[in-house]
């Protein structure tokens, strides 16, 4: 809400520019928000990552679905750099006050990956452990995400949502 405007105003002076409006965007009302301030057009990330469709594994999914944008910390446990991810029991080892600082990117990236992909098969197996350390990349627009369904099913509740708040805002200016 605040860069938006910033960005549109710092790109004034130059013309055919168009600006993506991007993070925490999970509905179209939040998209009519951002085309309302200017923007051309929204970038969604986390709103696909619950679908029927994502490379995200059914434990991780099934988490992101009871989340709510509280459940997210920003940690370099994964990568080495801030990422916004769902908290879970690596996370806040990671941030625990005696816990080693995370390596730079890409190392820490290097170290985390293999122990993260042992975590998301043995949680898939059952393993309780591994269930509480499983953890994925995601805004806190996870909140907002609280059915799987289909990528089709989540553009077209875009559109009929972004009609709607459209349409809710042209009401204003007749009133």
């Amino acid at each position: 809400m605040v860069l938006v405007p910033e960005v549109l105003q710092a790109i004034e002076p130059y013309e055919n520019i168009d600006v993506l409006a991007a993070g925490g965007i999970a509905t179209g009302r939040q998209m009519a928000a951002c085309m309302a301030m200017g923007a051309a057009g929204v970038w969604c990330g986390s709103v696909w990552l619950t679908t029927v469709e994502a490379e995200t594994t059914p434990t991780v999914k099934q988490k992101m679905l009871k989340a709510t944008s509280r459940n997210t910390v920003r940690s370099r446990s994964r990568t080495g750099k801030p990422t916004r991810q769902l908290q879970s029991a690596w996370s806040d080892a990671w941030g625990a006050k005696d816990a080693p600082e995370p390596l730079a990117m890409p190392l820490q990236g290097l170290l985390s990956r293999p122990p993260m992909a042992k975590v998301d098969k043995l949680a898939e197996s059952g393993h309780d452990g591994a269930k509480n350390l499983a953890a994925y990349f995601v805004g806190q627009a996870v909140g907002l995400m609280n059915t799987e369904q289909s990528a089709r099913s989540v553009v077209a509740d875009f559109m009929k949502d972004y009609a709607e708040a459209v349409e809710r805002l042209s009401g204003t200016l007749h009133e």
